[in-house]
This record gives structure tokens, C-alpha cells and sequence, in this order.
């Protein structure tokens, strides 16, 4: 069977991990390498149900470190390579993911968050914010999708396959143990029909032609010899990031701009913000909601804006302040009294976020 995943858009009920497989076929991805861990595993299963029937294929290995390896290994091959992986697998693919931010690899992870430190909770958490976006050794530049719902899942693991090949940077959905194993309907659909243009690949190795006589020889490094060296490296790739940034970026807001408070989520979490929120307007609450969709670059210009204007940010979120750090990296200086509401490992809901609103008004 060679026709198209997803030929037409359709309406289905399904649970997050398989969403992830069929928007990784219908980004027309290649090949998965990965190794199970809950509360992943689904996305494997389902990509292995999928593979044969599409003319894909999947590769398990000994272990997330050599997942990660092969990923960057079939990408440099020029294929449209993807991974999955949760907690201390996330851990373990950080050398890999750094070597990909190293050698400007375009590698696409799916990370399903669960509860840590070690191996902790199987079930959910949002406490692979700080692992995610910043990484091991390097710089963090990097590309963090955090989705809320299903459709989001579907609609942003198609779209890290192109940012990653258009900007060649390490792109991560970053989604949840909540979201991998609900089910949730959306529409899913064929990204051509929706006038959405797939970024092609292309080898990194294995070029036709003779190197130095046909086309420039490649130079693919991880590896510096002195500081010096890796320093000017590094500079062109942060003057790459910075000027992506602005492109990249996305939030979700509302009412932010004339409320006296202002919370800020992430991920599932924002659900319940959100529904906080627009029941408090309602009411005549001067409250708005503001969602960073990529949390790695963040949309630094409307959070600052923010965070001059309200009287209050309250950040919620299911992690001791992984993402709060980030943001008070960016509103440094700015006049709003900042006020934690975090719960690590542990769902937040709309009720919640409403009684702490109200207690702040």
C-alpha cells in the first residue's frame, strides 16, 4: 500500500500517542528509531502498525542513547527521521539531541513528559521543561513545541518536521503522560490539502560527485580542538537562533492586554487556566490568559509586554518552576509582582486556578 496516510480530512477519537503516529506519517516521516518507555510506547506500537503499510520503517534499539544516535544518523542520511521517547529516556537522548544541536541536525522528538526525579511516576508531569529546552552540554538552541489538546499534537509534530529542516535545529514536541493516553477527538488531514508544503530532505552524506572537484566536501563536527575554534562556531549559530527566534515563536492570549492579572500555563495545564479565566471575565474579573506555545524561544516581546502592564503574573504549572524560570529570565526588570502556583506531578484544575485567582483579587 503506497497511497497517502490520511487522504482526506477526517474526524476521529483517539489517544494522544496514536495521534503522534499518524501525523508523523502524514508528515511523511521515514523511519522511527526508538525504544520503549511508558507513557510513550504507544506511538512506537502505532508507528509499527503503520510502517508496513506505507512503505516506512521503524527500528527498535538496545537502548534511548542508541535511539537518539540513529535518529541523527538516518537524518544525516537524508532521511525524514523521528524519535519518541519520556523521563529517563529524555535523559539519556540528551547527548545525542546535543550532538544534533552541535552538527545542526534537523532531529524531530516526540517527548511524552512523566513524573521525576529517576524512574518516579509512569503517569504525568510537567517536569521536563528545564531537560527539554536547554539540554545537556551546549546552548539550548533548540525548538520546544508545547502542545494542550489532540489537534495540537497532530498539527505541531507535522510542523516540527519542517522547522526542523527548513532552520536545522533540534525541534521537540513537548506533550504529557495526561495527553499521550486520553482520548480526545480531532480532524486529521493530509498537510497538502491544507496548502501546507513539506520541507524536503536532503543527505548530509553520501552526495553524488567528487568532494573538492564536484561540489564542497563536507564538514560535519562535534569535536573542537581549542576554545577559540568552537567559540566562532558557536557565535554564527546563536546569531542563526536569534534571528529564527522571531519567526518561530508562538503564543495563545487572551485578554492579557488590560487585565490587572495575567496567568501564564503551558501545555495541558493552560486548559485549566484558560477555563479559569474566561469563567472569571464572566464575572467581571480583570484576568487574562496568556499560553507560550513554544516555550523554547519563548515570545519574549508579548511576555515582557505583559509583564509591564498587569499588576500580577501568576504562573501555573505542574512542575516546581521549570517554566516560571524561563520566564523570569525574559521579564527581568519589568513590574509585575510574579506569584508561583505549582504543583510538580500533579494535575492542576480549572477550580484550582479559579480559587487562587479569586484569593489574588
Amino acid at each position: 500500500m503506497t497511497e497517502k496516510p490520511v487522504q482526506e480530512e477526517k474526524r476521529v477519537f483517539m489517544t494522544g500517542n496514536e495521534v503522534c503516529a499518524w501525523a508523523a506519517a502524514a508528515a511523511q516521516a521515514e523511519i522511527m528509531y526508538g525504544y520503549p518507555i511508558t507513557p510513550q510506547n504507544e506511538i512506537m506500537h502505532y508507528w509499527t502498525r503503520l510502517a508496513p503499510k506505507y512503505n516506512r520503517d521503524f527500528l527498535q534499539t538496545e537502548d534511548e542513547l542508541s535511539a537518539g544516535f540513529t535518529t541523527a544518523g538516518g537524518i544525516m542520511a537524508g532521511k525524514r527521521a523521528f524519535t519518541a521517547t519520556s523521563g529517563p529516556g529524555n535523559i539519556l537522548m540528551q547527548e545525542p539531541f546535543s550532538m544534533a544541536e552541535a552538527m545542526r541536525l534537523p532531529t524531530v522528538a516526540i517527548i511524552q513528559q512523566r513524573g521525576g526525579p529517576s524512574t518516579a511516576t509512569v503517569i504525568y508531569s510537567q517536569q521536563e521543561v528545564t531537560m527539554t529546552s536547554l539540554g545537556g552540554n551546549g546552548e539550548g538552541l533548540r525548538i520546544v513545541y508545547s502542545t494542550a489538546t489532540h489537534q495540537e499534537l497532530f498539527d505541531y509534530t507535522i510542523k516540527a518536521f519542517n522547522t526542523a529542516w527548513k532552520y536545522r535545529f533540534p525541534t521537540f514536541v513537548l506533550a504529557d503522560g495526561y495527553q499521550a493516553k486520553m482520548r480526545e477527538s480531532l480532524k486529521m488531514y493530509d498537510p497538502e490539502a491544507k496548502g501546507i508544503k513539506m520541507v524536503s530532505t536532503e543527505p548530509y552524506v553520501g552526495k553524488e560527485g567528487v568532494p573538492g572537484v564536484d561540489r564542497d566536501p563536507g564538514h560535519f563536527r562535534n569535536t573542537y580542538n581549542v576554545e577559540e575554534e568552537l567559540y566562532e562556531v558557536l557565535e554564527q549559530y546563536i546569531e542563526d537562533y536569534d534571528k529564527m527566534a522571531p519567526e518561530v515563536a508562538e503564543y495563545e492570549e487572551i485578554g492579557s492586554q488590560d487585565a490587572d492579572v495575567v496567568v501564564i500555563s503551558h501545555g495541558v495545564v493552560s486548559r485549566a487556566a484558560k477555563g479559569a479565566v474566561q469563567e472569571l471575565q464572566k464575572q467581571g474579573y480583570k484576568v487574562g490568559y496568556f499560553r507560550p506555545i513554544t516555550i523554547r524561544p519563548l515570545p519574549v516581546n508579548e511576555i515582557r509586554d505583559i509583564a509591564n502592564s498587569a499588576k500580577k503574573v501568576m504562573v501555573v504549572e505542574s512542575a516546581n518552576g521549570q517554566l516560571d524560570r524561563l520566564i523570569k529570565e525574559k521579564v527581568y526588570g519589568c513590574n509585575a509582582e510574579m506569584i508561583p502556583f505549582f504543583k510538580p506531578g500533579v494535575g492542576i484544575t480549572t477550580e484550582e486556578v479559579e480559587s487562587r485567582l479569586k484569593e489574588l483579587f
